[in-house]
């Protein structure tokens, strides 16, 4: 397909963009403490300016130390910051890249554990999630701040930046006083939409009068909170008129606020693009450009919504922590090379919100750009790896790309492994994309496959590999529960395998992932369904914003669940489990699903231990945990033979 929209300059401002593609401002804690730039956050970000993007906005720069959200972003409060981000913009402008610094204030969505004191906010009233009263900010405070933020702004421009980006959305400071339901002010910042919006409006004002005319200024906004009492896409469109009368030179348009995060960084289940329309609602009325965003990793789906005139320019942020070279892939016509985000949110949201740094499953590489560069070897070894799975096949591109000879050896007749069930429950689908693109890139690569033939101590004694990398995965637990060898028992493989009926009562033991999911896979089939859980809730070990939509599907399908509940006995109809000290009869079930964990398969290693110079364990065979670590662990091995 022919992808023109996306390659054509556009100017934001005084700016000259050379493409439409957009790394929108993400959280990664790459940055040090005190606000400084380290190398694996300049490293990082250029590695996206080598791979063709046009614009970089990055993160959240903390206008003061005690308006961070997470603790490794950068700053832009005192001068001591600006060589660093100088350097940073010098090595981004080595390439066409343009690079803007988003620059804010958390306000009350941030954590006396971060930042050392009470949060300010324009009023006090705690954010939903963090869940700490802030102090309301007195005026003297609030112009204190604007002076703030044009100051960033100046550092900005004098470190080298191109522009900055107003962080007016995801329910940070700004956002809070544009919205009725964080701001209940009553003096000249509070009450009426013009009231409400004086802060921004002064900050654009003071933002202008220290960087000048010439300086970009994009701002971005939630179009909707999505929260009662929150603005919705009317408000915004009014916003919007308003803030380009105030000399803003592009309008970014996101969702949501932290109640809501589900919608500022969607998972799977979310439809691609899902907010383009609020874009398009905003460009009705303003001339200046617009930057949608929303769940958009594909080139095709960004093309589509430029050809449709949704917007001027689009951001797709996951896609490019997935694969930093999307732009330049796709100018060659190279999409099936497309590293593909799945939208399963594990090492993004999964990793920020415990303060750590961001990393990717599809791309171990994120974050570790210098020290996981793929360099070709001295020695070609012969390496032979057992298990298909998505810590295998990683494992195998790797060697093989190094220029190894790769055998990979497959029990079954397919791959995939663990990482493929993982795709059947509704809204994982997606997940898929990335097996695909291993199979792909292994037969791109010339890995040598072998189907339905395990990796044998036969096989190696005759071959003699030079490395054994065991990536044989997990089984399901079976507990030690009487009747758990009963026909009516099942676990939840076979039933994600379609290898058993269930008919059309099924209960589940254990209300993990697994265990909702399959409720939830089955729940969808038509099937009545109940989980049994010990612990006092289920799918604890689901990322949040999955499991938000997940708990959602199982109430609307009625699944019934007991949780602190464990079961004592499998009946020939059901389960009998003890609750609060009681026994409580579960009986009438076509079905019992065992999903009470996975422990790992890695008889192999002990029996080749001595087989070869070395063997490698990796994934579940070493550890039963998520794919993130398993792809990573593979990944690792690779470059290490």
């Amino acid at each position: 397909m022919v992808v023109k929209h996306l390659f054509e300059s556009i100017r934001i401002g005084n700016m000259e963009v050379p493409n439409r593609f957009v790394v929108p401002a993400m959280v990664m804690n790459y940055c040090n403490e005190d606000g400084t730039a380290t190398e694996r956050f300049i490293s990082y970000h250029e590695e996206k300016a080598k791979g063709g993007w046009g614009l970089i906005i990055t993160e959240n720069f903390a206008v003061v130390p005690e308006g961070k959200g997470f603790v490794g972003i950068p700053g832009l409060w005192n001068d001591d910051q600006i060589p660093g981000f100088a350097e940073f913009t010098k090595r981004i402008h080595k390439y066409s890249s343009k690079v803007v610094a988003q620059i804010y204030h958390a306000g009350r969505q941030t954590s006396r554990q971060v930042i050392g004191t009470t949060p300010k906010a324009p009023s006090a009233i705690p954010c939903p999630v963090l869940q700490e009263v802030p102090e309301e900010l007195t005026i003297d405070e609030i112009k204190d701040l604007v002076e703030k933020f044009g100051d960033a702004a100046y550092r900005a421009k004098l470190a080298g930046f191109d522009g900055v980006e107003v962080h007016g959305a995801h329910g940070y400071l700004i956002s809070q006083f544009m919205s009725n339901y964080s701001n209940r002010r009553t003096d000249e910042y509070g009450g009426s939409l013009q009231n409400r919006l004086r802060f921004p409006l002064e900050i654009i004002a003071n933002i202008r009068r220290k960087t000048g005319p010439n300086f970009p200024i994009i701002f971005r906004i939630s179009g909707d909170e999505f929260v009662r009492g929150g603005r919705n896409i009317e408000d915004t469109k009014v916003i919007a008129m308003i803030l380009e009368e105030a000399g803003i030179d592009a309008i970014h348009v996101s969702a949501g606020v932290y109640a809501t995060g589900y919608t500022i960084l969607p998972p799977s289940a979310v439809p691609h693009g899902w907010i383009v329309d609020f874009a398009e609602e905003v460009k009705k009325v303003v001339s200046i450009p617009v930057i949608t965003v929303g769940r958009i990793n594909d080139p095709l789906v960004a093309e589509a919504a430029l050809a449709a005139g949704k917007a001027e320019l689009v951001a797709m942020g996951r896609a490019s922590l997935a694969d930093p070279w999307l732009p330049s892939k796709t100018a060659a016509g190279k999409f099936d090379e497309i590293i593909p985000c799945v939208g399963c949110v594990q090492g993004c949201v999964g990793r920020i919100f415990i303060q750590q740094p961001v990393c990717c499953l599809v791309n171990p590489r994120l974050g570790r750009e210098r020290e996981y560069e793929i360099k070709p070897t001295d020695e070609v070894k012969k390496v032979f790896i057992a298990g298909g799975g998505c810590a295998g096949m990683e494992a195998a591109i790797v060697a093989r790309e190094r220029g190894h000879d790769v055998h990979l050896f497959e029990k079954t007749h397919k791959l995939g492994g663990q990482y493929y069930l993982g795709a059947i429950p509704p809204g994982k689908g997606e997940i898929n994309q990335f097996l695909n693109w291993q199979k792909n890139r292994m037969n791109k690569l010339g890995v040598k496959v072998h189907l339905n033939q395990p990796l044998t101590e036969e096989i190696v004694d005759r071959e003699k590999p030079d490395v054994i990398i065991i990536a044989t995965g997990g089984k399901p637990i079976l507990p030690d529960i009487p009747g758990i060898d009963k026909p009516i028992v099942a676990t939840a493989h076979d039933v994600l395998e379609e290898k058993v009926e269930t008919g059309n009562k099924v209960i589940i033991v254990g209300g993990g992932l697994i265990g909702s999911e399959t409720a939830n896979y089955l729940a969808h089939h038509g099937k009545t369904v109940t989980i049994v859980e010990q612990l006092h809730d289920i799918a604890l070990d689901e990322e949040a914003y999955v499991r938000h939509f997940l708990l959602n599907d199982l109430k609307e399908f009625n699944v019934e669940v007991h949780v602190n509940s464990k079961v004592v006995e499998i009946t020939d109809s059901g389960v009998i489990a003890e609750k609060d000290e009681e026994e409580i009869t579960l009986q009438g079930f076509d079905k019992v699903v065992i999903a009470v964990g996975v422990e790992p398969v890695n008889e192999l290693a002990e029996k080749l231990k001595d087989k070869a110079p070395e063997v490698i364990v990796v994934g579940d065979a070493k550890e039963a945990r998520k794919a993130l670590e398993a792809v990573q662990e593979g990944y690792e091995a690779g470059l290490k033979v």
